[in-house]
């Protein structure tokens, strides 16, 4: 039986970023980054966010780090809530989360040297062990040699940059690690190494990896389970092997069927070629309904008045469509009535 690490109920997070109008008609701005998204980490896994950029899935990751505040919704870490009635997040939480940025260059420190970056989360969550000696034992983790400690970041590559955080990350001895598009900024042939490093410090800590990318070709490899987002909503979710081999929802079709292949048997496999109409929407002005009805093929009056259920189509494979049955619009029904 798998025991959930992480579960993110109906989160929401808001962004005021302006007001338009005169005097009374005077209006807020507000982009809608995140707007009820729902799903769970089960502990040791990778689970994958993907979506284009603007679809809200770094804010989810900002908002599971701490770096925001939620709007509305919970978030909860092995079942106890991450943020307090005064939005302030327990310390042994914070510990147990970390996160690694997607441009290693500007998340650490040019001013301090590889030693004192390491350092300053293990002052602050174990002050009472020899820093030194876990400085050591990091780098020797992520494989960098000990007299790296003495650089600093202007002297590494972008590769070893990465490999500095990570061991940042792994500091404080998590149990889930964030990763924000982390390979993304790098050589393709530093992707590989970074992505087999990350893979095998999964099965020597037992981590679970929140893993972000806009990368469908990566989440095959890496991926346990992969949730699509599209204007700040999940579109589906799907164990890996079910969401490229039946993809549901029309995006998601659009999406798979967009992957460059080299060879007829990659072709082969990806699903009927879907084209989209239309622009992307703003996030300051989402369509009404359906967020992607403006672009769907096989959109329907519906889709433009009422904005779809999650609804779980096979074990385990959920889809947020008007093309599948949806339950009661006022009644959320549960996955066991589902089935």
């Amino acid at each position: 039986m798998t025991t959930d690490i992480l579960t993110v109920t109906a989160l929401k997070k808001y962004f005021v970023i302006g007001r338009t109008g005169w005097l009374k008609r005077r209006q807020t701005i507000t982009v809608k980054a995140v707007d009820g998204v729902s799903f769970t980490i089960h502990e040791g896994e990778t689970f994958g966010l993907v979506g284009e950029s603007g679809s809200g899935k770094s804010t989810v990751a900002y908002t599971t780090i701490g770096m925001y505040r939620p709007t509305a919704g919970s978030i909860k870490f092995q079942g106890e809530e991450l943020f307090q009635a005064n939005g302030r997040r327990p310390l042994h939480l914070r510990k147990a989360i970390q996160i690694v940025f997607q441009d290693p260059g500007s998340s650490l420190n040019p001013r301090r040297n590889i030693q004192q970056i390491l350092e300053l989360p293990l002052h602050i969550h174990q002050p009472e062990k020899n820093s030194l000696e876990q400085v050591i034992h990091l780098l020797e983790i992520v494989g960098l040699p000990p007299e790296y400690m003495y650089k600093y970041p202007h002297m590494l590559s972008g590769g070893e940059k990465q490999i500095v955080a990570i061991a940042r990350a792994l500091a404080t001895a998590p149990s889930l690690v964030i990763l924000d598009e982390p390979t993304s900024a790098l050589d393709v042939s530093v992707q590989a190494k970074t992505i087999n490093l990350l893979l095998r410090l999964q099965r020597e800590f037992h981590l679970s990896y929140l893993f972000i990318t806009h990368d469908l070709s990566l989440m095959r490899n890496v991926a346990s389970r992969v949730a699509i987002m599209y204007l700040g909503k999940i579109c589906e979710v799907a164990e890996t092997t079910d969401f490229f081999q039946k993809p549901l929802h029309p995006y998601t079709q659009m999406l798979l069927s967009s992957i460059p292949v080299i060879t007829e048997e990659e072709a082969e496999l990806k699903p009927k070629k879907v084209i989209s109409t239309g622009e992307i929407p703003s996030p300051v002005n989402v369509p009404s309904g359906c967020s992607f009805h403006t672009r769907c093929p096989f959109a329907m009056d519906i889709c433009s008045k009422i904005d779809p259920l999650m609804v779980e189509v096979n074990p385990g494979h959920l889809v947020r469509c008007h093309l599948f049955p949806q339950p009661n619009q006022e009644t959320l029904i549960s996955a066991d009535e589902r089935r």
